[in-house]
């Protein structure tokens, strides 16, 4: 269920607007005092429809003080004609600007294609990656081609993916690997160097002195 937070001195209209948009699954709290409005845990709202006419407190006040203190997209929903508040308003960072009388099917429609725009531009995108591990196949793709690697080499750079942007020691690579515990003398400096040069020059396996080793890439 959204839930939608307004600040509204007419009660007549803030209840049509309430019973109307409860129908599509909206539910909306409702302040006509601003100074509780701003203290009803805006945070936990996903909307906030703001009148501009409100007793003791201005409502680009109102919207000030929220744009600085909570991410949450704003409708301003006003009677108030003048054209420097809508443009004042959307400044501050109001979203939307809808100006009373309105239809509140209008409302439902700019609440709808607000959170769709709000949800879109806060999706947190993966970072992509061009060393992947394919466990099934042990493999390590690279720009989505499978690297050609022994067991050793596949062993320390699968370690070093896994640990991508952090340090690892030589002792987590030597006594982490079943290739180095049952495979001798094996060489972690050759096999480092064979995996830099299979790799092109923008991924670094960088050594840490009397550290380890770090991937950045």
């Amino acid at each position: 269920m959204i839930k939608v937070l307004m600040i509204e001195d007419d009660v007549e209209f803030a209840t049509l607007l309430t019973n109307f948009l409860r129908q599509y699954q909206i539910e909306v709290t409702s302040y006509e005092d601003p100074f509780l409005g701003l203290s009803a845990g805006i945070d936990k709202y996903d909307l906030l429809i703001l009148d501009l006419t409100l007793p003791g407190m201005d409502g680009i006040e109102v919207c000030k003080e929220i744009v600085a203190k909570y991410d949450i997209p704003i409708i301003i929903s006003s009677a108030r004609s003048d054209i420097s508040d809508k443009i004042i308003g959307l400044q501050i960072g109001a979203d939307d600007y809808l100006p009373k009388p309105y239809d509140p099917k209008e409302m439902y429609a700019r609440i709808i294609s607000l959170l769709r725009r709000y949800k879109k531009s806060h999706t947190i995108k993966e970072p992509t990656y061009r060393l992947k591990i394919d466990d099934n196949k042990e493999q390590i793709i690279f720009d989505d081609t499978p690297l050609e690697l022994t067991p050793a080499e596949y062993e320390v750079l699968k370690l070093l993916i896994q640990n991508r942007g952090a340090t690892v020691s030589k002792e987590q690579i030597l006594y982490g690997s079943e290739v180095f515990n049952y495979g001798g003398d094996a060489s972690l400096a050759v096999i480092l160097n064979r995996l830099r040069n299979k790799l092109d020059s923008s991924v670094t396996i960088k050594t840490i002195r009397g550290v380890g080793y770090r991937l950045l890439a």
